[in-house]
C-alpha cells in the first residue's frame, strides 16, 4: 500500500507540480496523441498554472518517501474565458505520477474537490478532459457532453472532450 497525504497547494509548489506533470503527461498522453502534437502541447501542459496554485482550490498529494505524486483542483472560472456561471465549477489540471496510477490519488483529490465545491455552493462540474483522461472521469461518474478542442495557447490546441457531472 502506498501512503500519501492531501493538502492545499501554494505558489511555492510550482517547481514540484512542474516536475510531477513532466513525469506524468508525456507517458500517459502518448497513448492518445501523436508525437508531433505532443511536441508542441507538452511544454504547455506540463507547466503549473500560478493562478491555480494560489486559488485555494487546487490540491496536491504527497508521499513521505516519493514527494509529490498527484495534483488537481477546481475553480469557479471557466478555463480560457474566466466566465463564472452560478453553481458551476470547473475541474482543473489533474495529474498523477505515471508510477502511481491506480493507487486512488486522482480519486482522492477529486473527492476533496467535490466536497469543497459543494460547500461553496457548486451543483455541477465541467471538465475539459484530454482523450487519455476519459476513462478516469467516466469512472467518477462524469458524462461525455461533446468533443472539443482545448486551447493551450493562441496557436496550440488539442482534441479533448467536455465532461460534466452533477455534484
Amino acid at each position: 500500500m502506498f501512503d500519501f497525504a492531501l493538502r492545499t497547494a501554494t505558489p511555492e509548489d510550482e517547481a514540484s507540480v512542474n516536475e510531477l506533470l513532466q513525469a506524468s503527461y508525456p507517458e500517459l498522453m502518448s497513448t492518445s496523441y501523436d508525437a508531433a502534437m505532443l511536441a508542441v502541447a507538452l511544454p504547455l501542459f506540463t507547466k503549473a498554472n500560478p493562478s491555480l496554485l494560489s486559488a485555494g482550490t487546487y490540491y496536491v498529494a504527497e508521499s513521505s518517501e516519493h514527494g509529490m505524486v498527484g495534483c488537481g483542483g477546481w475553480t469557479r472560472e471557466r478555463p480560457g474565458s474566466g466566465e463564472i456561471v452560478p453553481g458551476l465549477g470547473h475541474i482543473r489540471h489533474f495529474g498523477t505520477h505515471a508510477s502511481w496510477i491506480g493507487m486512488g490519488i486522482g480519486r482522492s483529490i477529486y473527492a476533496m474537490c467535490e466536497e469543497n465545491a459543494r460547500t461553496a455552493g457548486m451543483k455541477r462540474f465541467e471538465c475539459y478532459s484530454s482523450i487519455n483522461g476519459l476513462g478516469f472521469y467516466l469512472s467518477l461518474g462524469f458524462e461525455s457532453v461533446r468533443k472539443i478542442n482545448v486551447d493551450l495557447s493562441s496557436d496550440v490546441s488539442v482534441p479533448g472532450v467536455l465532461m460534466a457531472i452533477s455534484i
